[in-house]
């Protein structure tokens, strides 16, 4: 499996990462991206150092996170620009537009999402996008400032399977969390089942969002066998098979190689 999306910077993984890696490797977590925005810029280097710890397997990106937007002035950008010249960044985000929590002003979100596109257009990286209570602003941000060009991924994926195929035409694909296990979020669960076999991935968002049987615990990337498990049973496949595609999807979108053979069949 591949997690897509996880933030292993956090300090709630800071006493016992090697164990949660540890975890995740037995799980069969064979590739894990890494998230490196939150904390203003800070997340970004402190991704890009347990990547480099990792090499191999781990990855990470470089950004700031809309909650952060209200510092993605000049200087912090041109951090962020920087980073992306390491080859150990895949991709550039997570950033978009959070009008739920509204930590950061929404004009500065706005602003500071269409930099990260225009950024990514630059490095010729894919884009990580948050996309919270304003769907349709986020697709039209996508559009003006051409990300079509690079194209990346929806994470944690929280609209229906019409708002998919939007993104999808835009180059976007989308990327299920644990989510998909909750009872009352059958409208993600149905998305991830009509969604095109080769622009589906999976995540944990971990520490966030843990799913079922694992909810009320801090999540981790182990964890990521539940929401693989739910969506090929939704979809009416088989879990290794989902597995597969999911891993082989994520590599091509983050321009990464596919395990090997040895490793994979481990």
């Amino acid at each position: 499996m591949f997690d897509s999306h996880c933030h292993l910077d956090t300090d709630r993984f800071s006493g016992d990462l090697a164990d949660v890696l540890s975890k995740a490797r037995a799980a069969g977590i064979q590739r894990i991206v890494t998230i490196g925005a939150g904390r203003g810029t800070e997340s970004a280097a402190a991704a890009l150092a347990i990547a480099g710890e990792h090499r191999g397997w781990i990855s990470a990106t470089a950004g700031i996170h809309p909650h952060d937007a209200s510092v993605a002035d000049d200087a912090a950008l041109q951090s962020i620009e920087r980073l992306l010249e390491d080859p150990l960044v895949v991709a550039v985000g997570e950033t978009g537009l959070d009008f739920h929590y509204d930590n950061s002003p929404r004009s500065l979100q706005e602003a500071s999402f269409r930099e990260h596109v225009r950024l990514a257009r630059s490095a010729g990286k894919p884009l990580v996008v948050h996309t919270r209570a304003a769907p349709a602003l986020t697709l039209r941000i996508l559009k003006e400032e051409g990300a079509d060009r690079v194209g990346g991924i929806i994470h944690c994926f929280s609209e229906d399977a019409e708002y998919a195929q939007e993104a999808l035409r835009l180059g976007f694909v989308s990327s299920f969390s644990g989510l998909v296990t909750f009872p009352r979020s059958i409208r993600v669960l149905e998305a991830a089942v009509r969604q095109p076999i080769d622009a589906l991935l999976v995540e944990t968002d971990a520490p966030f969002l843990a799913p079922v049987p694992h909810r009320g615990r801090r999540n981790e990337p182990a964890f990521l066998a539940a929401t693989v498990e739910a969506i090929a049973r939704a979809r009416g496949m088989q879990t290794e098979a989902l597995r597969r595609a999911t891993t082989e999807n994520a590599c091509r979108i983050y321009g990464l190689p596919a395990p090997d053979s040895d490793e994979t069949d481990r």
